[in-house]
């Protein structure tokens, strides 16, 4: 089969609307409800909404229009855009997808599980009072390792946990598997609306309790006096470049399935709004439900707040024991929405690395999906033993911290210099309605570079004066920055391998 008949017969969204589904699903993750209200919380609570919005304008989509636009242009997954653009620069799409793959979805597909179990001990409340003491000694077995805080004691395997995690990759291996049309497409439009839907019972329920608007004035309430930290800044450019999977190479490959005439700025428009006013809906769900317990229980409400985890298997499941009528069907509809939003973000990290091995190798779908899915699964396990707690930390913190930050400015580099702004802008305007302006060149080439450089810098000052989390210094290297470079290796050597067929004839002109 000829090179530009494989090129032609590229993979295809359906519809435009699927192609949305699919990108607002990955980026709406578990974050959106559990880390971005707390960070408003932390960050001077209405006030913070002002750096967030400059970041999602200046970063995220910045970001997302360069992503979108290489992915749309070069018609291929990260790996292969990237070396259509100089096979010097391959190593960074191939970076990308393995160590979301083999780093982010090996411990978030865990916590997807814990989402499962807890959507299931929902129905009849099993964590009973004790919610904190349920969640560390019985569920996740770890008190012992918590208490050393030696994650070199894994213990061993958590059988409901395992069980759970054989679901989520059972769960991401049948949507790839399927394809962009009957897999991707069609389960996000059955994922999205469910999810819009169970959020918006979550939240509505929630403004209605008793001391939500105690919850909500504080989650709003602003403190501009807190808008003079550069830390809070930082964090709001942090959570836009998280929040949106910018740097996993997911939308690049999206935008390759997009026929050629598109509307690259306005999606990427919509994609990062709705994602950012899904995060600031859900909080609205997370404080007033926070406030309901502080007035219940008469706690001070900086005693309650909780971010990320915490928040979600401790306090929300607390609160939900609390309620007087349905709290077992709160639950259920609670975590029935991490779930969702979970997943929609796991199947699109499978796909990008499925796209890249399509691209290069020529793979056929079912057997990559299906090695890539059991590899992916087999490699998960060691988060899914009593010790693991420990080591989704430290992996979750050096990932982010450092793998997404660097991957990102390296993107800005490649696309800002290497191959230009401006030369992608002109083809984005080309295939597009709404017009993309030289001030985006000016946040490519500069503005983003050197936020992330900062970060970068910031987080690596704070490194070394101590360890992370306190955690010893042998795990911090072994666990955390070592998971990085092992990646990083892999990246570079399957980059090294030549390619089926030339990744530039399938450019768009």
């Amino acid at each position: 089969m000829s090179n530009q008949h494989l090129a032609h017969h590229r993979a295809k969204w359906k519809s435009h609307i699927g192609f949305l589904f699919a990108a607002v699903g990955s980026a709406i993750g578990l974050g959106n409800i559990w880390r971005f209200p707390y960070l408003c919380y932390k960050n001077g609570g209405g006030a913070f909404l002002i750096p967030y919005f400059v970041a999602l304008f200046v970063v995220g989509i910045s970001l997302m229009i360069l992503e979108i636009g290489i992915g749309h242009k070069m018609r291929g997954s990260a790996p292969a855009s990237f070396a259509s653009i100089s096979r010097k620069w391959e190593w960074l799409g191939w970076w990308q997808v393995i160590f979301i793959m083999f780093g982010i979805m090996c411990y978030y597909s865990v916590i997807i599980g814990w989402c499962i179990n807890y959507f299931v001990y929902s129905f009849n409340l099993s964590w009973g009072q004790d919610t904190g003491n349920f969640f560390f000694n019985d569920f996740l077995q770890a008190s012992s390792v918590l208490a050393s805080k030696n994650p070199f004691e894994l213990g061993t395997i958590v059988m409901p946990i395992f069980l759970s995690l054989a679901v989520v990759w059972f769960l991401c291996w049948l949507v790839v598997f399927k394809g962009v049309q009957k897999g991707l497409e069609r389960a996000n439009k059955i994922f999205m609306p469910i999810l819009f839907i169970l959020m918006a019972i979550v939240v509505f329920w929630s403004v209605r309790l008793p001391g939500a608007g105690e919850g909500i004035s504080i989650y709003l309430t602003p403190d501009f006096e807190r808008l003079k930290s550069p830390r809070v800044w930082l964090d709001a450019f942090g959570q836009i470049f998280f929040s949106l999977s910018l740097g996993f190479g997911i939308m690049t490959a999206y935008a390759s399935y997009l026929p050629p005439k598109s509307q690259i700025t306005r999606d990427s428009f919509i994609i990062g709004l709705v994602n950012c006013i899904f995060s600031v809906f859900a909080g609205f769900g997370v404080f007033a439900v926070l406030g309901y317990m502080a007035h219940t229980t008469g706690q001070p409400f900086s005693e309650i707040v909780a971010e990320s985890i915490g928040l979600a298997f401790i306090v929300y499941p607390k609160v939900i024991s609390m309620m007087p009528h349905f709290g077992n069907l709160f639950g259920v509809l609670f975590f029935g929405a991490l779930v969702i939003a979970g997943l929609s973000s796991a199947v699109s990290i499978v796909e990008a690395f499925t796209s890249a091995g399509i691209d290069k190798f020529h793979h056929k779908r079912g057997s990559l999906v299906s090695t890539l899915c059991v590899t992916g699964f087999l490699g998960s396990i060691i988060f899914c033993m009593q010790g693991s707690f420990l080591w989704i930390d430290i992996v979750d913190h050096f990932i982010m911290q450092y793998g997404l930050i660097i991957a990102g400015f390296f993107e800005c580099i490649l696309i800002g210099w290497v191959y230009g702004a401006e030369k992608l802008r002109m083809h984005i305007n080309k295939h597009s309605v709404a017009k993309t302006y030289r001030i985006w060149d000016f946040f490519i080439c500069w503005v983003i570079p050197l936020f992330l450089g900062l970060s970068i810098v910031q987080g690596l000052i704070t490194e070394l004066k101590a360890p992370y989390g306190g955690y010893s210094w042998l795990a911090i290297v072994l666990i955390g920055r070592d998971w990085l470079l092992y990646t990083l290796f892999a990246g570079i050597i399957v980059a090294g391998h030549e390619w089926r067929s030339d990744p530039r004839e399938r450019m768009l002109e």
